[in-house]
């Protein structure tokens, strides 16, 4: 069943089985993203992590290598997933990475595009991991790359090449990597050299301009090498028809229900165009009507803005390409951390929303374009770190969640956040700490696994989990941020860090507030609801602690509610 395909012209591209449809709508879904490698190696369980337990100092160089996560042990915590809220799993990449590479255990220097790595599993793996998530209701998204390949080839003498603005020609190729080389190597690749399929063996299908050295030049970036990455020349017919029909074949042979795309923002935005419409045509053609196609694009919202929207244009120009459905929110993601942790002012944050609406022609439905987050694998902040990184607060991890679960978008966790794993260091693998033990567990520690239900982040997320897929509001609705007042009388928005952040979704005729406590401090302020639709003497009830309600006051121009907040404490109001 697969594994053997050596060429695109191989492959049927019609299901064998019956598809899992698409959700109706994917602001319904809290994805939760995890590294393969690093998630669950499917052997018997280490003990459970102690806080009390002695740390060590870890040893950076086990961090770069494969530890041992495979297909199998993802299938195997699915209801671990399920336990928290998530009804939906992003994998990195499976796809078969070089076999004499110990260090691409991230899965983004593919060598075989249609075959899965054997150090996670088998096509057959994959096939049950998909078959069993869908069985627990939970949508499976892989993690895909059209922009490059692995270091499969080398220029000439081996030497790094790097790019060069006024060369008027490609560097010449040298020669196909082989997995053991030899001094004399066989003019026909085997299964572990060079690349496949063989249509991207020529090596007119890549750019061949050398290693990207100047990261904020548009052209090295869209043209140049991803470190030692060879960059595939999209704009070719030829390259571009394979990449689809390398990625139909993972939709035919896993039926997985969406691809998040690496590195969109050094891709041509036509070809990216051609690709994502071709890839969803096919999807919808066998039965899945909104295959998700979302993508790593590092800029702002405008920036961001080229490549998704289908009800916008290209600011300045009449053109479109609107080939993705969403965007990894990194305008959030920016900004987010330093307020939940009140380390500045909330005006970082609605201003953020200022600009979201202004490009969007209907703010309310802009949600469905940005996977929101917190914690992820790649990040374009020095040192790497996790959101909990030198935090003594574990609440906040909770805060930063619950944020993104009550507010617009399409929530998305890291594995691992939902355990407080707090790494962070000079190296990106400071921040793949392994779940499951291994040699580069979290917390400097080794042999023990962090799977615990019970963990008070875990239970926290869970809880705001669950208010969100019976509320459609905190799904679907307008997000206005609301004012505040210590003494009811003298109302604005928050200007200091140490605060009640509160935020209304409306949808309809409905409202949901939400607050939450920035401080470690108890906090009682006074905050604005919408006079419109509700009235003095209300009820509101705290949907995560039913016991909790307040009343609506009317404060002059203004309809109000008092709320009581814990330390970095959150509150859901619903009118009862």
């Amino acid at each position: 069943m697969g594994d053997n395909i050596r060429s695109i012209t191989d492959i049927d591209f019609t299901p064998t089985n019956d598809v899992f449809p698409s959700p109706p709508d994917w602001r319904d879904v809290f994805i939760y993203f995890l590294l393969v490698d690093r998630f669950d190696n499917n052997a018997e369980d280490p003990e459970l992590y102690d806080p009390s337990a002695q740390s060590q100092k870890p040893d950076i160089s086990q961090g770069k290598k494969f530890q041992g996560g495979k297909i199998k042990g993802v299938n195997r915590r699915l209801e671990y997933i399920k336990g928290l809220g998530a009804n939906a799993i992003w994998l990195s990449p499976v796809f078969r990475n070089r076999q004499e590479m110990d260090d691409s255990y991230h899965g983004y220097g593919i060598q075989d595009f249609l075959r899965v790595d054997e150090r996670f599993g088998t096509m057959e793996d994959l096939q049950e991991l998909v078959k069993e998530a869908h069985s627990h209701e939970i949508y499976v998204i892989l993690d895909i790359v059209i922009n490059h390949t692995g270091d499969n080839w080398d220029y000439p003498g081996d030497y790094p090449y790097y790019y060069w603005k006024d060369a008027t020609d490609p560097f010449k190729f040298g020669k196909w990597r082989t997995f053991r080389p030899t001094k004399k190597p066989d003019k026909v690749l085997n299964d572990s050299d060079g690349v496949w399929p063989k249509e991207l063996q020529q090596p007119e299908c890549y750019k061949r301009r050398g290693q990207i050295w100047d990261w904020n030049d548009h052209e090295q970036a869209v043209n140049g090498d991803f470190f030692s990455l060879k960059e595939l020349d999209i704009r070719k017919p030829e390259v571009l028809d394979t990449l689809i029909k390398i990625y139909k074949y993972w939709i035919k042979m896993t039926d997985v229900d969406g691809f998040r795309v690496d590195t969109v923002k050094h891709l041509e935005s036509s070809s990216t165009a051609i690709f994502c419409n071709a890839l969803k045509e096919y999807a919808k053609s066998i039965g899945k009507h909104d295959f998700f196609i979302f993508g790593e694009i590092v800029g702002d919202d405008t920036t961001i803005q080229n490549y998704i929207g289908r009800n916008s244009r290209i600011p300045g120009t009449n053109e479109r390409f609107p080939s993705l459905d969403a965007a990894l929110d990194f305008p959030l993601y920016f900004v987010l951390e330093d307020v939940i942790k009140g380390f500045s002012n909330p005006v970082a944050l609605r201003e953020r929303y200022e600009a979201f609406r202004n490009l969007y022609t209907d703010h309310g439905e802009a949600g469905r374009y940005f996977v929101t987050f917190v914690d992820n694998h790649d990040q374009m902040i020095r040192p790497y770190r996790r959101f909990m990184h030198g935090n003594a607060f574990p609440q906040q991890a909770v805060l930063a969640i619950a944020y993104l679960l009550t507010s617009q978008g399409i929530p998305c966790i890291y594995y691992g956040t939902e355990q407080g794993f707090n790494g962070g260091g000079e190296d990106d693998a400071y921040i793949r700490e392994c779940m499951f033990g291994g040699s580069w567990g979290a917390f400097g520690t080794t042999c023990h696994h962090f799977f615990d239900p019970w963990h008070p982040v875990y239970s926290g997320i869970a809880e705001v989990a669950k208010i969100r897929r019976t509320e459609p509001v905190l799904r679907y609705g307008r997000q206005y941020f609301r004012e505040i007042s210590g003494d009811g009388i003298d109302f604005s928005f928050p200007c200091t860090g140490k605060s009640t952040l509160a935020y209304s979704r409306i949808l309809d005729t409905s409202e949901i507030l939400v607050t939450l406590n920035l401080d470690s401090e108890p906090r009682d302020d006074y905050v604005a609801i919408d006079g419109n639709l509700n009235i003095s003497g209300q009820r509101m009830v705290d949907l995560l602690n039913p016991e909790n309600e307040v009343f609506v006051e009317h404060f002059g121009s203004r309809k109000v509610v008092k709320v009581p907040l814990d330390p970095h404490g959150i509150c859901i109001l619903k009118k009862g």
